[in-house]
């Protein structure tokens, strides 16, 4: 009698992959979202306003983007 030997591999299956992408996909998403809303609300504030921040027009973008 010969015996069968079972490997169990430590990969996610395909199921576990798609999931997690879908996932990924939308944290992107709302990243996105979030960084647009940083630029909407920089980008009405006066130049006064963005000066006290340490931000000028030209910059609204970088800080939108690293969270300022």
């Amino acid at each position: 009698m010969t015996t069968a030997s079972l490997t169990r591999h430590n990969t996610p299956d395909f199921f576990s992959r798609f999931v997690e992408s879908v996932a990924s996909f939308f944290d992107a998403v709302a990243e996105g979202r979030r960084i647009a809303q940083r630029y909407e609300t920089l980008s009405r504030m006066s130049d006064a306003a963005l000066a006290r921040r340490g931000l000028t027009r030209a910059t609204i973008a970088h800080a939108a983007v690293n969270g300022r």
